[in-house]
């Protein structure tokens, strides 16, 4: 597993793949997608792919479930008061962290 030529390989067939799913788009759709619902549609299915990757993610990160749970709680509040997404995730990961030392 730890051979060259393997992970050489590896990375090229990751390459070739990333490379084919970003121009099969481009080669499909040649004129300017009008259509309302398909516009809405691609624009919201990155979001849509990286919550539901991320977000069961969320309550296995800390290996303490009551921990995750606030940690979510306090980035759906900051999230709530449209605070930045960079307050947003400190603010979560600061109270994940201090209610794993408390619980």
């Amino acid at each position: 597993m730890n051979d060259p030529v393997y992970i050489a390989v590896c990375m090229i067939i990751m390459a070739g793949t990333t490379y084919l799913l970003r121009v099969t788009p481009l080669i499909i759709f040649r004129k300017k997608i009008r259509n309302r619902f398909v516009q809405s549609f691609l624009y919201y299915v990155p979001y849509a792919v990286l919550a539901a990757m991320t977000f069961p993610a969320i309550f296995t990160a800390t290996g303490n479930t009551a921990a995750s749970l606030i940690g979510t709680g306090a980035a759906l509040v900051l999230a709530f008061f449209r605070r930045s997404l960079l307050t947003v995730a400190l603010g979560a990961a600061a109270a994940a962290f201090i209610a794993g030392l408390v619980i």
